[in-house]
């Protein structure tokens, strides 16, 4: 057996050899030996059957197991001549080349390994930062918004006309065709001018009518309307006036604060000031971080951090890439890129290099993540799809089920593992404004 063994790059390496028929039939005549001891054949009592006997019925089978025991072998010794031990590969070596003749097999098996990153002083690409800065008026704002969330309705005593943020009352009665049509009924219904809960159009014809006076109210369904009765549809609405509430006045004191800090032993509106300060900070903060920083410091750990990559990543990564792709092409264009191997390839590299800067990333997030001992479990990922599900109003299981099913855990858990990577290094770079 030749072989020859050769280091690509840094994550790429083949190996080349030529494996003579003697070999092969050294193996084949060994895995006879072997089952002939194990196997039943009619006629042969257990581990009597003669070698011959077991090449004829099994002979096919025999050849592939003797071809595949020469491959490992290649394979072993061709990783012990680079270096490479098992747990540094990644996927499946690719046999590249299999040319069989009467006399020897030439084989060329090309595998890819983790690339090694250099970390060192990574930090230094993280740049220092202000911590975002939260007015008074801010924090005022907030409150009173909250507050009149909490403040309860009450009923006008003069007769105004309505404008936007008053709560009509109303009895309304809708029709399609001139027919009155299911669950487009309802009497004191509480509606609030301006929070298009209802049929665009709806709300702002009511602004300027008075308490008991009646209207009618033309509106047209929307397309995508969820009743495909309606969607699409003109309808009618009378509509009927029955009052006009707004909200009570608020005051902003301590009395304020205990109620919205239940449980606070020290409940003042100062310390609800804090609280509040601190969580428009968090959300400011959040979405600094999200919007600007975290994509920011991975482009640049992706354009300072050098290191190879494996192909055969990069390839899988170009064809979910064309696969998106193809998923908003036309029949004709699909077709086309099947009977135009060239044209396939020109689209392919177009891909190339989104997907090596999505694989460098990748592989640049892992090694953090194994450098700074940031883990995620999958009962955190179970956790956060039942929150999102919960806050979404759906089964929370049933979510969970359908993300497992579907085979996103892994992403969703490689996401969490960037956000927390990434976190973690912009906390550290925090200044006090």
């Amino acid at each position: 057996m030749e072989i020859k063994s050769n280091r690509i790059d840094g994550a790429n390496a083949e190996i080349e050899a030529t494996i003579s028929m003697d070999e092969v039939n050294k193996n084949l005549e060994k895995l006879a030996k072997e089952l002939s001891k194990t196997a039943n054949v009619q006629g042969f009592r257990k581990g009597k059957v003669p070698v011959a006997i077991i090449k004829k019925q099994y002979g096919e089978r025999l050849v592939q197991d003797a071809e595949a025991e020469a491959l490992r072998e290649v394979l072993n010794k061709g990783l012990d001549e680079l270096g490479i031990k098992n747990e540094q590969l990644i996927g499946e070596p690719n046999i590249s080349k299999f040319d069989k003749s009467d006399d020897k097999i030439e084989v060329v098996v090309k595998v890819a390994t983790r690339p090694e990153i250099n970390l060192d002083n990574y930090e230094e690409l993280v740049a220092d930062f202000e911590k975002p800065e939260v007015s008074d008026e801010e924090v005022d704002k907030r409150i009173q918004d909250l507050a009149e969330n909490q403040a309860p309705l009450k009923d006008i005593a003069r007769n105004r006309k309505m404008k936007e943020g008053d709560t009509a009352v109303i009895d309304f009665e809708g029709f399609v065709d001139g027919e009155a049509f299911a669950g487009g009924k309802a009497e004191n219904f509480e509606l609030l001018l301006g929070s298009g809960q209802f049929i665009p159009g709806f709300e702002d014809q009511l602004i300027g009518v008075k308490r008991d006076e009646e209207v009618e109210i033309n509106v047209t369904f929307p397309e995508e309307y969820q009743s495909k009765d309606l969607a699409g549809k003109e309808a009618m609405f009378k509509v009927k006036v029955n009052g006009i509430k707004v909200k009570d006045d608020v005051v902003i004191d301590d009395e304020l604060a205990k109620k919205m800090l239940p449980g606070e032993e020290n409940a003042t509106l100062d310390e609800l000031k804090k609280q509040v300060k601190e969580q428009i900070e968090s959300e400011k903060l959040a979405k600094l971080y999200n919007d600007e920083l975290k994509p920011a410091l991975l482009e640049t750990f992706v354009k300072e951090l050098k290191f190879d990559l494996p192909e055969f990543v990069v390839e899988q990564e170009i064809d979910m890439a064309l696969n998106k792709k193809a998923a908003s092409m036309s029949e004709d264009e699909i077709k086309e890129l099947r009977e135009n191997e060239d044209k396939l390839n020109e689209l392919r590299e177009t891909l190339r290099e989104d997907a090596e800067l999505s694989v460098r990333a990748t592989f640049i997030i892992d090694a953090l993540a194994v450098a700074r001992n940031v883990k995620v479990e999958e009962q955190e990922v179970m956790q956060t799809i039942y929150f999102e599900a919960m806050q979404m109003g759906q089964d929370p299981q049933k979510a969970y089920e359908q993300y497992k099913d579907a085979g996103y855990l892994p992403a969703i858990q490689m996401s969490m593992v960037e956000d927390k990577v990434l976190s973690g290094l912009l906390n550290e770079k925090i200044k006090e404004a």
